[in-house]
């Protein structure tokens, strides 16, 4: 299989490290040390520069003002936004405007995928359950509006990130049907209200209730299989993110280890220090390959996806890569943190905020624990040989 990548996504991720070089990536403060640190809103500035650059656009179709790329472009310019910890709802608003753009309704692509492009509109979306694949552990309901086009929701969608400065949600439920349906949820409506709640890398998180609240029927994706597949893409963009955040750690690592000495050496010299930064270099090339091969599989042609993945669907690849993503960047930050020595503790140095950040990623969306089990589903579900 050739992962070299197009023109058009080497484009991309020239201008995604163009607008992400000026980053800082220790500019919030770990809120568990500064007391009222938490930022509740986006990094805007850099939104903009990224509306700009068409880094906003990527997935969209042509005819919505978007380049038309798939996943995997996606994904790299991800990679690039987590190296530098950018704070912006890029995963989120990329993955629901390409399950807009996939399964949405036309007119309402039309209405809405422009302004996505143009950085006027930020999208989110909450998770549930352990990987999202049973739509019983979905804690949202959302039922047809009697005589009419419109949803009813109830329920609350806990851990939702960026919802604070979110003009929409993307918000998955259980229909009456047994069905899994997506809702594109204003947060500012009658009937939505959100708490704030803290994540582990230090974000604003929110937990959304929805009480009785009113969705016309063009902005509720209940095709079969959408929210399934934006799940999955989430999945696969946290994993892209994860790469991005090890990659950053381990050349913090290697330049740290080449300046510091001992005994007259430098550390990296110590054959210790050296196979364990060369364990971590491995498992990033593992989580690099099983990324891109979920993301390529999401963007496929359904015959052709099925056909290059082998008897498992799109699924149990997601599960793989996010299975990698999830324990390689643990190992990476805590060997970091190892060879830093008490260095690597100091708040003054941005090490501190890739471990929270990575902590966080290796746990969205379902640890690895939970994707062993449901990929073992699937090997049950679909033996091989």
């Amino acid at each position: 299989m050739d992962f070299t990548f197009t023109e058009e996504q080497q484009a991309a991720v020239e201008a995604a490290r163009a607008v992400f070089s000026g980053v800082a990536p220790d500019a919030v403060p770990s809120p568990a040390l500064t007391p009222g640190a938490v930022a509740d809103d986006i990094d805007r500035a850099l939104w903009d520069r990224l509306a700009a650059a068409d880094l906003l656009s990527l997935v969209l179709g042509p005819e919505h003002g978007g380049a038309g790329l798939d996943p995997v472009a996606l994904c790299l310019v991800l990679r690039e936004s987590a190296r530098v910890l950018a704070r912006v709802p890029l995963l989120e608003t990329g993955a629901v405007a390409a399950a807009v753009r996939r399964f949405g309704r036309p007119e309402s692509a039309s209405r809405l995928l422009p302004r996505v492009g143009r950085g006027e509109v930020v999208l989110t979306a909450g998770a549930c359950g352990r990987t999202g694949h049973d739509p019983a552990e979905l804690a949202v309901t959302a039922r047809r509006s009697p005589g009419g086009d419109a949803w009813l929701l109830d329920g609350v969608q806990t851990s939702v990130p960026w919802a604070q400065c979110a003009d929409l949600i993307a918000v998955p439920a259980h229909a009456e049907d047994g069905r899994a349906v997506t809702a594109l949820v204003p947060r500012i409506r009658e009937g939505v209200s959100l708490a704030g709640q803290v994540s582990t890398s230090g974000e604003l998180f929110a937990e959304v209730r929805l009480d009785g609240v009113r969705i016309d029927g063009g902005d509720v994706i209940d095709a079969e299989g959408a929210w399934e597949w934006l799940r999955d893409l989430l999945t696969t963009g946290t994993c892209a993110q994860a790469l991005g955040l090890g990659e950053s750690v381990l050349s913090m690592t290697s330049e740290y280890t080449g300046k510091r000495e001992q005994f007259g050496f430098p550390i990296a010299t110590f054959q210790a220090v050296a196979v364990q930064a060369a364990d971590r270099y491995i498992d990033l090339r593992a989580m690099e390959a099983t990324l891109w091969q979920a993301a390529w599989r999401l963007g496929a042609p359904a015959g052709l996806s099925g056909t290059m993945g082998g008897p498992l669907p799109v699924s149990g690849d997601v599960a793989v890569a996010k299975i990698w993503a999830s324990e390689g960047v643990r190992r990476v930050v805590q060997t970091a943190q190892h060879l830093h020595g008490g260095f690597g503790a100091d708040t003054d140095y941005a090490l501190h905020r890739y471990h929270a950040w990575a902590k966080q990623l290796e746990l969205s969306l379902g640890p690895a624990a939970a994707h062993e089990e449901a990929l073992g589903d699937l090997l049950a579900a679909h033996p091989l040989g």
